[in-house]
């Protein structure tokens, strides 16, 4: 394993050995490992019930229906349901209604992209990041035929209306940012297909909106980006939504099973869930509250453009924030049993 750190503007830092796995501190292997969203979530499809997933059904409004909760959906029906669970992403109606406050602009936006080469390429199973002067660009293969490209700015809301709907503009504005860069790093960008690039802002949940703010309330939680949306610097959005997953279904599981259903009533079993939503957000409150702060000191310090800062990264701080890094994504959730 090697782990290379950047000593001046521009250099590279190569995250992970040549089977895709790193050492930590603790002398524990950390695997590296780029999934395609599209594949995961055919993937977890195929594990539900026909019919279980509705499409443009997004939430209008939430309203108590005694030891119930009614949706109200854009597409004019309504849903009647005993545990309400918001997996609505940034802009989440559910953390709304929770009371959680917006997400904040980062004041730094991602360009994404995603290239494929037909008779493979020679990158390694590695994380490679070159960052520097405002920008972060890195790329990791998904496979030894395609992978994944992302390149993350200081910006204004202003500069991504102007380029966000023009995957020409995108592509030569990454160029212009990557004039420092080695040509093979390069090369992914420009042989990438225009519509297979896009443009977002980052925004991110303030920390402490999370540590102090209501994650659950009644038989109403969220998961995933409505809980925790974050900069993507430490790689751990859709890990951290996994996670999630987990907790919530063990503590949900733990206080629905601890008597059959069939002998409870409706008030009791509102209870029960209450209660096991409530540890749940116990148990996230403090993860999610790390991994956001963690991923924006990241960021902030990778891409900062001060001389101070900049110093301090490259002659103090290179090390800890490849090893912080790496220590978020070492984090074991618990066990799910499945019985």
């Amino acid at each position: 394993m090697k782990s290379r750190v950047p000593t001046k503007k521009g250099k590279r830092t190569s995250h992970g050995g040549r089977n895709g796995k790193t050492k930590l501190p603790n002398n524990r292997d950390l695997e590296v490992r780029c999934v395609r969203r599209k594949e995961l979530l055919e993937t977890l499809e195929r594990e539900l019930p026909p019919g279980t997933i509705r499409y443009s059904s997004k939430v209008v409004s939430i309203e108590d229906s005694g030891f119930h909760k009614l949706l109200h959906l854009a597409d004019g029906s309504t849903i009647k349901t005993k545990v309400l669970i918001g997996c609505d992403g940034v802009n989440s109606e559910v953390a709304k209604w929770l009371g959680l406050e917006k997400p904040v602009y980062s004041g730094r936006s991602a360009i994404r992209g995603f290239v494929e080469y037909p008779d493979g390429h020679n990158f390694q199973p590695r994380f490679h990041v070159f960052f520097g002067g405002g920008v972060r660009f890195g790329f990791v293969p998904c496979d030894n035929k395609c992978l994944y490209w992302f390149c993350t700015f200081n910006s204004s809301l202003q500069d991504d209306a102007e380029i966000e709907e023009n995957p020409v503009k995108m592509r030569q504005f990454v160029l212009d940012k990557l004039n420092k860069i080695p040509k093979h790093a390069s090369e992914v960008m420009e042989r990438t297909q225009l519509d297979r690039i896009f443009c977002v802002p980052l925004k991110l949940r303030l920390p402490w909106n999370v540590l102090f703010g209501n994650i659950s309330k009644s038989n109403v939680t969220v998961a995933g980006d409505a809980l925790h949306p974050m900069t993507p610097d430490i790689g751990q959005g859709g890990c951290s939504a996994i996670e999630d997953s987990v907790v919530l279904a063990r503590c949900l599981g733990e206080a629905l099973l601890k008597k059959p259903r069939k002998e409870i009533g409706d008030k009791e079993e509102y209870e029960r869930i209450k209660k096991g939503l409530e540890k749940y957000a116990n148990e996230r409150r403090w993860r999610s509250f790390s991994l956001i702060s963690t991923a924006y000191v990241v960021g902030f310090i990778q891409q900062s453009e001060g001389k101070v800062v900049n110093f301090l990264r490259e002659k103090l701080l290179s090390s800890f924030i490849v090893d912080t890094t790496w220590k978020m994504a070492d984090f074991h959730c618990g066990e799910l049993n499945v019985s």
